[in-house]
């Protein structure tokens, strides 16, 4: 026999290590790997021989293991050079992965991590290598083309929805209130801004107005809106993404300081600061609150949706048989079948299909204003934040288990 390992890449999720998890169950029942390794910080950590047995640990650590919000194995954010013209790097993973008798490498996470998938199956046909690599999808920005949604995004839209609800309360006790804008992560997609539709109190949105990547910024006409309806409410609620755009395609708002990741893309943040700024500079009142969400989006597990929980833990049994089956230099993505009564089947799409690709909020769940959204991403996104996971406590707090500490 031989043996398999998995690794994480990209940013965390609070449901990631779910799928890490249902990928050693699936080898507990069906035994078709020895072994079942863990490749600490992606594959950075792999070409640096950062290589745990995951199934040398106890069956109680990984029950533990499966509620850990974030990236319990470590993350990365390395991309691979190209094949074609630097093969220095493949040799070496490949040299490692003999070393360890791996037959099949899953690597969790979003595009650039099936890039990876792609270019890597890719290196092993052309060398004739019998190493099996599947993609398994994960990102709270729910951008991946080719699966109705990624696992790790239900959670995230709860904990949204969640906040809105939260912070409009509190934002609302005074006489003389004003206004809130939440900022959500989203660099070039807006399914997070938009998920906060999911926040009613009496069945009526909390959000006044919801701003999208996908919908030119129009300040003059932001402006007009937020003023006229503070005059008749005495508040405004707001949630913006915070890769809003102008009509010369320039971010509002980007980190001067680091303007870019390793994959080339702005890091952004601070939107509702330069929204709160403008909006008290025009005279409409100086009474404005804005939060940037930050991180706690993505790691906040107690607030996770439990039905985001279990489709990352299958995701991750998926993979497991795929690569059992033969199939290579693919992901796993989610159909849903069924809206209503909910359900979803799991098939395989190409990594080349995906790779580097995004799929935008659709513009046809965007109202003609441009500033919220319709009932069908209301009716989309309902499903996916569904119940709440029991957590294990220790000292009335939650009880985790990460192995990249």
């Amino acid at each position: 026999m031989s043996n398999c390992i998995i690794a994480q890449s990209g940013g965390p999720t609070a449901v990631i290590n779910s799928s890490v998890v249902g990928l050693l169950k699936g080898n507990k029942k069906m035994k078709a790997f020895d072994n079942v390794y863990g490749g600490l910080n992606g594959i950075e950590g792999i070409l640096e021989r950062n290589i745990i047995n995951l199934s040398e640990i106890s069956d109680e650590e990984i029950s533990y293991f499966r509620f850990t919000p974030s990236s319990g194995l470590g993350s990365c954010r390395y991309k691979l050079k190209d094949p074609e013209t630097n093969e220095e790097e493949y040799d070496r993973l490949m040299k490692i992965f003999h070393e360890y008798d791996i037959k099949a490498f899953f690597y969790v996470g979003g595009n650039d991590s099936m890039d990876t998938i792609n270019k890597l199956s890719k290196y092993a046909k052309k060398k004739n290598i019998d190493i099996k690599f599947i993609g398994i999808p994960k990102t709270i920005d729910n951008d991946l083309m080719y699966t109705d949604h990624t696992p790790g995004f239900g959670s995230a839209a709860k904990f949204i929805g969640t906040t809105a609800i939260e912070t409009y309360l509190d934002s609302s006790v005074y006489t003389n209130n004003g206004i809130f804008i939440l900022e959500t992560m989203g660099r070039d997609t807006g399914w997070l801004a938009a998920s906060a539709c999911l926040a009613r109190i009496d069945n009526k949105p909390v959000a006044d107005f919801i701003y999208l990547p996908e919908v030119v910024f129009d300040e003059e006409k932001f402006l007009k809106d937020v003023r006229k309806r503070f005059e008749e409410n005495n508040k405004v609620y707001i949630v913006v993404s915070e890769g809003i755009r102008n009509k010369d395609g320039k971010f509002i708002s980007e980190i001067e300081s680091s303007t870019q990741d390793k994959f080339g893309h702005a890091q952004l943040g601070g939107v509702c600061n330069y929204l709160k700024n403008i909006i008290i500079e025009n005279g409409i009142t100086n009474r404005v609150k804005a939060l940037e969400l930050g991180i706690l989006q993505r790691c906040s597990m107690h607030c996770a949706s439990d039905m985001d929980l279990k489709e990352a833990y299958d995701v991750g049994k998926c993979a497991y048989q795929y690569a059992v089956d033969g199939e290579t230099g693919k992901m796993v993505a989610i159909n849903r079948t069924s809206n209503f009564l909910y359900d979803v089947s799991y098939t395989l799409v190409d990594t080349e299909k995906i790779a580097n690709q995004v799929k935008y909020f659709p513009k046809e769940w965007i109202n003609e204003e441009g500033n919220f959204v319709m009932q069908e991403a209301y009716d989309y996104f309902k499903p996916l934040i569904k119940n709440m996971p029991e957590l294990a406590f220790e000292g009335n707090l939650p009880k985790y288990k990460v192995f990249n500490l």
